[in-house]
């Protein structure tokens, strides 16, 4: 429903560009990025006070809990600021974010909402478990 919803915005943008229709598409896209926003910080959250309840004695429950904590923060924060900064685009001409004739402007806007807080979360998720042995096969009596 929402694809089908942009795509016909895009179209008729691409056919007839109206003040009132482009400002449409990008208050969608603000909420898209602000559900995303609380997404993370819903599950995020759930997530967090699920594993404060285990006990004490678990095994990497602070360390678990941590990584849990900051990737909630940087997602939720990251789209939090899109919302943001798709709601001043919609109503601030000045505040313009195809910034293409500006490819430095372009790269940091990027840099600090997209690839930064990207290479966050995968430092800070960066250790797998560790591989289990092989186990013999039993067959279920």
């Amino acid at each position: 429903m929402n694809f089908k919803f942009q795509i016909i915005l895009w179209l008729v943008l691409w056919w007839k560009p109206v003040r009132v229709m482009v400002i449409l598409s990008k208050m969608f896209f603000a909420g898209v990025s602000l559900f995303a926003a609380f997404g993370f910080l819903l599950y995020g959250g759930r997530l967090f006070l699920m594993l404060q309840r285990f006990p004490v004695e678990s095994k990497g429950r602070r360390k678990k809990l941590q990584e849990v904590g900051y990737v909630t923060t940087i997602c939720f924060t990251c789209f939090l600021i899109r919302c943001v900064m798709m709601c001043l685009n919609a109503f601030d001409k000045a505040a313009d974010l195809d910034v293409l004739s500006h490819p430095i402007l372009n790269f940091f806007y990027y840099l600090l909402v997209e690839i930064v807080p990207s290479a966050m979360v995968l430092f800070i998720l960066r250790k797998l478990p560790p591989k289990r042995g092989i186990t013999q096969y039993h067959p279920i009596h």
